[in-house]
């Protein structure tokens, strides 16, 4: 049996920018080694200014490399035909304005050459799975941001692309837009599809991706599957008291470092189980009331921020 073609392979991929009179050289991308294992969510992670877009453009054939190289399905993305099984959202998509979706959609659909049956078909389809029916015959103009980066997605699915990109997809959406995103993304994995996305919103990474890269300078800090990544041990606890006056809260504050207080209740996190055991030993003394008690892993944010310590260029 032949092993299954990684969906993206990087090898010492590397681009420098030459800007200014000078020509002085930009390092925007430093020796990129990742593979993308096929059918699953991957997150490109990292800050403003990290080398995510770069990478993208790379990938896509927007731009070409200084050195190293990279594939896609097997096929180098110097070859166009590497190109065919991909689907593409920008950061920040460009639409034609006056255009309506419908027409857009047919645009798109014009460009891979299907018949006008065939866009019919697909076009109804993707407005179901993008959630706009009825947004059909509205000129995008009138789109909110969420409307327009679904119909980018839709567009970036016609050609039902076994690999699809997207750069900063959930970037500027409200918490509805984003779970709307996430569950579009959820259901192409669900269809076989791998999914590529950056993105500096580290909570919706850790919701859905199967494995993460954090790429700090542009220079590949760390990348595997988010349990490896994760610590399960309890890193911390925290509880939330009510009943808790200004002289209890001095006292605890010379039990545990980390104290807020908003309103009548107080939140407190303790190191481990042992303080945990004598804290609430004392709170009992002091009938105060627990509203609750949550132990907290180590997460996505965690891990990102230590990352980011690590060799920070001054």
């Amino acid at each position: 049996m032949m092993p299954m073609l990684k969906a993206i392979e990087t090898k010492g991929l590397t681009k420098v920018f030459r800007s200014g009179l000078s020509m002085k050289p930009l390092l925007a991308l430093s020796n990129l080694s990742l593979s993308v294992e096929s059918g699953t969510i991957f997150g490109f992670l990292g800050p403003n200014g990290a080398g995510k877009t770069t990478t993208i453009k790379l990938l896509t054939g927007l731009i070409h490399p200084t050195s190293g190289s990279a594939f896609i399905f097997g096929k180098s993305v110097q070859n166009i035909t590497s190109r065919e099984k991909m689907g593409f959202l920008p950061e920040r998509p460009y639409f034609y304005e006056y255009l309506t979706g419908l027409e857009f959609l047919h645009f798109c659909g014009q460009l891979f050459g299907f018949s006008r049956s065939t866009r019919d078909k697909k076009i109804d389809a993707l407005f179901e799975l993008v959630q706009l029916k009825g947004s059909e015959k509205i000129q995008m103009r009138q789109y909110s941001k969420g409307m327009l980066q679904r119909i980018g997605l839709a567009q970036a699915l016609f050609n039902d692309p076994e690999l699809v990109i997207m750069d900063e997809p959930m970037s500027g959406l409200d918490p509805i837009g984003r779970k709307e995103v996430r569950d579009i993304i959820l259901h192409l994995k669900d269809e076989g599809k791998t999914v590529f996305f950056s993105t500096h919103i580290l909570s919706d990474a850790e919701l859905i991706c199967d494995e993460v890269a954090i790429l700090i300078q542009g220079e590949l800090r760390n990348q595997g599957r988010l349990e490896r990544l994760l610590n399960p041990k309890i890193k911390s606890i925290d509880l939330c008291l009510k009943g808790i006056s200004k002289e209890m809260c001095r006292k605890i504050k010379t039990m545990t470092s980390s104290l807020a207080v908003h309103g009548e209740t107080v939140l407190i996190s303790v190191e481990n189980e042992h303080r945990l055991e004598k804290l609430l030993a004392w709170v009992a003394v002091q009938k105060a009331q627990v509203i609750s008690i949550t132990p907290r892993k180590e997460t996505l944010e965690d891990l990102f921020l230590e990352e980011s310590k690590v060799g920070v260029k001054s």
